[in-house]
């Protein structure tokens, strides 16, 4: 497995060199994967797209006082490909957390005069982590041949599965739930000193299938951490049995809410389901202080149903509180909830719920209407996760209830992107163990349309194109293209998160128009949601549905790691001679009263006595270099007949020139400011840099007199260095501190 890794780096490396390397302006072509009939030309599925299915029955038990996981699971496969299959592959993703984890073993790591406790303890490396698995049998108890191949387990099929057929079989296993802020991870728990109670958020706790599909078969490339999960859709019963004062979240509908809540509880849910401006509070934080208190010793059985779904994940914690309002879209109700411990308020009582709506109506907007009848909030310190309909949120206030700006923003800011995970890859179900930028990319694109419905001005980290800036500019060792394999990212935030967005915002509000691209970025939506799309389906359906090349686009932004610097050179202003004499010989006179203080002539005046035109006036008429006396040009003046001045000569031409100093062809984006007090913006494809991708000249011409020229005057483009953008050229102030001297005296 690890020489099928290197080899797909290696050639993955290579492909991007060999694009990168092409004209900037050349097709894609074979770049990208040919055309079939599962993936057409256009971006879409093709008329034999198939994909797999796995339907899963989980019994788990959480196991509260010694921090565990015991489980059972049923899974059915159905074989929907056209290939006969002989195995079948799962991941065992909390193998990860084993001892002798790749994880461990490939992270560097050195020691400096400063370490958090997280540092430490994931040095140490002595947590009994990993999947325990007791047995794999078929449904009548006969054991199957499996190996497990670190965070991957082949389980071998009795018989050959062909296209049709499904094949059921169990597994039960157990793990030990990680210190998730003690030694990091996804998933964990919480532990609360104080009054002595947990947190947990749990996922990634059961075998779950691989993809196999027709672009790279079993996608089971070994999990390290940063790639996320590439994973098939299927139906779900899931039973959880935790504390009997637990309340749970879960993927999925509730099936036996009567059975578990108060009268009060349920009565509050019912009137939450009709509530669509305010939460209703269904499990109060006096409820839940009092539960921290008296820790009840029994268990209940929570069961939830989830259909068409890719994972399924839970929280249970004696500590929450619940609250959940609806939102209608087209006739369907969905319930947005949100679970949180009393260290959470106010905060979360506040934005956490009205978040997760707002999030469901944006996002909605620009995709499609929201599928799932729930979608979860919970709160958990210092993570933000994505599962289908439930999602891990950080947000606390101090033990006064106060709370910064940071953390108020960055908690809405959370939960928007995380809930807005359901939609990619939840439900646009794209490889995130391969293409981080697909789910994480796309996802914070939306993310900052929505916070910029949620207030003006939002604070928005990811999406403009100035906040990309200063990560563009950076040395190009410290940089890896966005078409880069997950685990082999750098600057992991900026490359999959940030860069992508900004790449997408700056199609939707540079190149594309937001018309265009809102109906090309919809169409992708519509045509991939619950499907398995590639990056070539999302390239070719965006480029399908504007009928604009954007190939020139994909290279620069995604296949390659060049800046955007657009430098304005050299302005050279022109004006036409006139046609006129009278015109004509009132510049001539301005021109020779302009070079009388040439040096040269200064010392001529002295050194020559006479020239040959000085002695014989005869010589004298309209264009003579020297002017005429004064006798001449009134002659001139009253025999000439006037001629009035064609729209050409009365324009000012301003031929200027630009260098793509940083390599990454983009518009050519401008403002003209005249002498009049108006304003111009102009802005030029940038298929301008087709024929040279390193300097264009064009002239402009304008009747007004241009006072100044500023590049990219609304900041986006990216452009990282912003000296080189004006006419004529501009002092840039960069600021420094300035310490004062401070009295050493004591």
């Amino acid at each position: 497995m690890m020489a099928k890794l290197l080899f797909s780096i290696l050639l993955g490396c290579l492909f991007i060199t060999t694009i990168v390397g092409q004209g900037k302006f050349e097709q894609l072509g074979s770049a990208l994967p040919t055309p079939n009939s599962y993936r057409t030309a256009s971006g879409a599925p093709g008329h034999e797209y198939w994909q797999q299915r796995a339907d899963y029955n989980i019994k788990v038990t959480l196991d509260d006082s010694n921090q565990s996981i015991t489980g059972s699971e049923t899974i059915t496969y159905f074989n929907n490909s056209p290939d006969v299959l002989t195995y079948l592959w799962l991941q065992l993703d909390q193998n990860r957390r084993a001892k002798d984890s790749d994880s461990y073993k490939v992270s560097t790591s050195t020691v400096g005069n400063e370490m958090t406790e997280v540092q430490a303890e994931a040095m140490l490396n002595d947590f009994d982590g990993g999947h325990k698995i007791s047995s794999i049998t078929d449904i009548t108890g006969k054991a199957l041949k499996y190996t497990i191949q670190k965070t991957m387990m082949r389980v071998e099929l009795p018989a050959p599965l062909a296209k049709g057929q499904s094949f059921s079989f169990a597994i039960k296993w157990s793990y030990n739930i990680n210190d998730r802020l003690k030694i990091g991870g996804r998933s964990g728990y919480e532990y609360f000193p104080k009054d002595d109670n947990y947190l947990y958020t749990i996922a990634q706790f059961f075998p779950r299938m691989c993809v196999y599909d027709d672009v790279s078969g079993w996608q089971n490339k070994q999990f390290l951490g940063a790639g996320e999960f590439t994973l098939t859709f299927g139906n779900y019963l899931v039973e959880i049995t935790v504390p009997e004062d637990h309340l749970v979240a879960a993927t999925g509908e509730l099936q036996n809410m009567p059975q578990l809540l108060t009268k009060n509880q349920l009565a509050k849910y019912n009137k939450a389901k009709t509530e669509t401006v305010q939460p209703i509070i269904i499990a109060t934080e006096e409820e839940a202080r009092e539960r921290e208190k008296t820790k009840l010793k029994g268990t209940k059985t929570w069961k939830f149903k989830a259909d068409n779904v890719r994972d399924f994940a839970f929280a249970s914690s004696r500590k929450f509180i619940w609250d959940a309002m609806a939102v209608v879209q087209n006739g369907k109700t969905i319930m947005a909830m949100s679970m949180y411990p009393k260290e959470g308020n106010p905060l979360w009582e506040k934005y956490s719920t009205k978040a997760v709506a707002h999030t469901l109506n944006t996002y909605s907007q620009y995709t499609f209407d929201y599928p799932y009848p729930v979608a979860w909030s919970i709160n958990a310190d210092k993570i933000g996760m994505e599962y289908p309909m439930i999602c891990f949120n950080f947000g606390r206030c101090e033990e006064d209830g106060s709370y910064t700006e940071r953390i108020k923003y960055g908690m809405i800011s959370v939960i928007i992107h995380e809930v807005g995970h359901n939609y990619f890859p939840m439900i646009v179900n794209s490889d995130e163990r391969q293409w981080t930028w697909m789910d994480e990319g796309l996802n914070s694109y939306l993310q900052f349309l929505s916070e910029s419905l949620w207030q003006r001005d939002y604070p928005s980290r990811r999406g403009p194109a100035e906040n990309i800036v200063s990560y563009m500019s950076g040395e190009q060792s410290g940089l890896t293209p966005i078409m880069t394999n997950s685990e082999n990212i750098k600057q992991f935030g900026n490359n999959a998160y940030g860069k992508p967005a900004t790449a997408l915002n700056i199609l939707r509000e540079t190149i594309l128009g937001r018309e265009l691209f809102d109906y090309a970025f919809k169409e992708y939506s519509n045509r991939w949601k619950f499907k398995n799309p590639t990056p070539a389906d999302f390239f070719r359906t965006i480029e399908d549905a504007s009928s604009v090349d954007l190939d020139w686009f994909w290279k620069g932004w995604f296949y390659g790691t060049d800046p955007v610097d657009l430098s304005l050179e050299e302005v050279k202003v022109f004006k036409s001679n006139p046609s006129d004499p009278k015109a004509l010989l009132e510049m001539k006179q301005a021109e020779m009263a302009e070079a009388e203080n040439y040096v040269y002539k200064e010392k001529n005046k002295k050194e020559i006595k006479q020239t040959y035109v000085e002695k014989d006036t005869t010589l004298l008429d309209l264009y003579n270099k020297q002017i005429p006396n004064a006798a001449l040009i009134e002659k001139t003046k009253q025999s000439s007949t006037s001629i009035a001045p064609s729209k050409a000569e009365q324009m000012n031409y301003y031929q200027m020139t630009f260098k793509n100093v940083g390599g990454l062809p983009m518009p050519i984006i401008m403002s003209f400011e005249y002498t009049d007090g108006t304003s111009e913006k102009v802005v030029i494809p940038a298929e301008i840099w087709r024929f040279d991708d390193k300097s264009v000249t064009k002239v402009f011409p304008r009747e007004k007199e241009i006072k100044n020229v500023v590049l990219d005057p609304n900041y986006e483009t990216a452009d990282i260095n912003r000296t080189n953008n004006h006419y004529p050229k501009k002092e840039e102030v960069n600021r420094f501190q300035l310490f004062k001297e401070r009295d050493s005296r004591p």
